[in-house]
């Protein structure tokens, strides 16, 4: 994903940011300790705002860091927060983390992705659920959304697909509406228009009713004979101020019962 700079002034990017976010001018004015009018020069482009007073409104509008930058160029100012490669040198620390977190995460599957879903790592057991993925959605860059929703990916063999399906596009247009990405975007309306496995049946039809558990909704998904069910927990990293570690999110697939636990602990040996 890259960084577009807008030829608009930062005027009309914090007004579209805060008309996005439901804000008046009066409440973002209070939560930055401005002035309505002051929001509203800035806005209008009368007053030019310091970087110091994009930052600000940037975080009180849940900016995601990348656009932060196009803000702080559309004010006329350096970009604040680098975007580097996976493999800088920077980030041996951070990588070395999360190798190390994905492999403790074994013998459940466990994955990191970044903000159009590119799988960057994984750890083996991931290898549980990619059985009968059709080759061509195996060719790097590996893609989440569209290995689990394609006809010819998890799709068949997920049992709650409509339920599960719902949850990932909901998902990505939360996301959207929080990042405006085009990239994201593009993706969304790809794995939408994916036509729904032949049989696929409503939530009300299952042949196998089984309570889901209480606090989230499961991935049930055939393989080898049986269901395997998962919870998924998904982190993201705290204050980041690199582009690239902002846009991670590491998603990890907890056993939702007894026998997916025993089963995948037995591959294990």
């Amino acid at each position: 994903m890259t960084t577009v700079v807008s030829d608009r002034g930062v005027g009309p990017l914090l007004r579209g940011w805060r008309e996005q976010r439901r804000l008046s001018q009066l409440e973002l004015a209070l939560r930055a300790d401005s002035s309505a009018r002051h929001i509203s020069f800035v806005e209008t482009g009368r007053a030019r705002p310091s970087e110091e007073m994009v930052l600000r409104l940037a975080e009180h509008l849940d900016v995601p860091v990348r656009e932060r930058n196009v803000l702080l160029l559309a004010a006329g100012y350096a970009p604040r927060y680098q975007e580097s490669t996976l493999d800088d040198p920077r980030l041996e620390t951070l990588r070395e983390g999360i190798d190390q977190l994905l492999r403790g995460y074994d013998p459940y599957p466990a994955l990191v992705v970044d903000g159009a879903y590119t799988v960057v790592a994984a750890n083996e057991s991931i290898g549980v659920l990619l059985s009968d993925v059709a080759e061509h959605l195996l060719v790097p860059p590996l893609n989440a959304m569209r290995i689990t929703l394609h006809p010819e990916g998890l799709a068949p063999r997920i049992r709650n697909l409509r339920e599960w399906r719902g949850h990932l596009l909901a998902q990505m247009e939360r996301q959207i509406a929080l990042s405006r990405s085009e990239q994201l975007r593009g993706l969304y309306e790809e794995v939408a228009a994916y036509p729904l496995p032949e049989g696929t049946a409503d939530p009300d039809d299952r042949e196998d009713p089984q309570p889901y558990p209480y606090f989230a909704l499961p991935l049930r998904i055939e393989h080898d004979g049986r269901v395997l069910s998962f919870v998924s927990s998904i982190s993201t990293f705290n204050t980041p101020m690199d582009v690239t570690v902002a846009e991670l999110a590491i998603e990890t697939l907890l056993p939702a019962d007894p026998e997916t636990v025993a089963y995948l602990r037995s591959l294990k040996g």
